[in-house]
């Protein structure tokens, strides 16, 4: 098992770091893909050392499809291999409908959406290779029901329900497992670029049937199962973890 290889992207922080430290308690050598936090990267690998893997830093913006190639290029002169992809990283432009421009769209759409694409298309030709894989991407409530100033992060997050269920079916016969996780509000640095954020974080308190906020460690859990042998007969679904918030109309 010491020899299987994740990448989870947008992992130098947050849940994608959380998610990466378990996964590496259980034997995965790691790829942490960053954009701009080299230092933390840096941090995390070493964390992820101490526990007796290997860990390889990236900088790769993953909205590019050319970066995410080399990015790749670097996996496979480092491990020659890869089991499980993290589709992380995220960002977004938030602001009303009618402020939003078209370099906001683009911005949003391949950070979050267009990534998911490209790196299961490189992630597949590698997970064939050594008999199959599993990727999980992140999505949101803002997929499936309205968020003010999430225009532009919600769409993209349906898109990455959406392309989680075509990737589902036509890698199925490569033995690649493909699902999503979607979480309410959880209070990460992400929410602290919210300029509604206290609102969001009053509502999750109170409005949450669980009695209690969703919490990263809820969430990395859900992705940790569907990483599992136990999710393998889950396919194209995208789990909501949000304590049944979305329940309540």
């Amino acid at each position: 098992m010491t020899n299987k290889v994740a990448l989870v992207t947008g992992s130098s922080r947050g849940i994608g770091k959380k998610i990466a430290l378990e996964l590496a308690k259980d034997g995965y050598n790691i790829v942490i893909n960053y954009n701009r936090s080299k230092s933390a990267a840096q941090e995390t690998a070493a964390e992820i050392e101490a526990l007796g893997v290997k860990a390889l830093t990236v900088k790769a913006n993953v909205g590019q499809p050319e970066k995410i190639k080399e990015m790749f290029v670097k996996i496979d002169e480092e491990f020659g291999r890869l089991d499980l992809l993290v589709s992380n990283a995220a960002s977004g432009v938030l602001r009303h409908v009618m402020e939003l421009e078209e370099s906001h769209w683009d911005w949003t759409m391949n950070i979050n959406s267009k990534a998911l694409l490209f790196l299961a298309q490189e992630a597949a030709k590698r997970m064939e290779k050594v008999g199959g894989g599993k990727i999980v991407s992140i999505s949101s409530l803002g997929s499936i029901r309205y968020l003010k100033n999430y225009t532009t992060v919600g769409v993209s997050k349906a898109a990455i329900e959406a392309l989680t269920r075509y990737l589902a079916v036509e890698l199925a016969d490569k033995n690649i497992v493909v699902n999503a996780v979607s979480g309410g509000a959880v209070d990460t640095d992400a929410l602290k670029h919210f300029p509604n954020r206290d609102e969001l974080l009053e509502d999750a308190k109170n409005n949450t049937p669980a009695g209690r906020m969703v919490e990263p460690d809820d969430l990395v859990n859900a992705v940790l199962f569907l990483l599992s042998d136990q999710a393998s007969m889950i396919r194209g679904q995208t789990i909501i973890v949000d304590g049944g918030r979305s329940l309540l109309v």
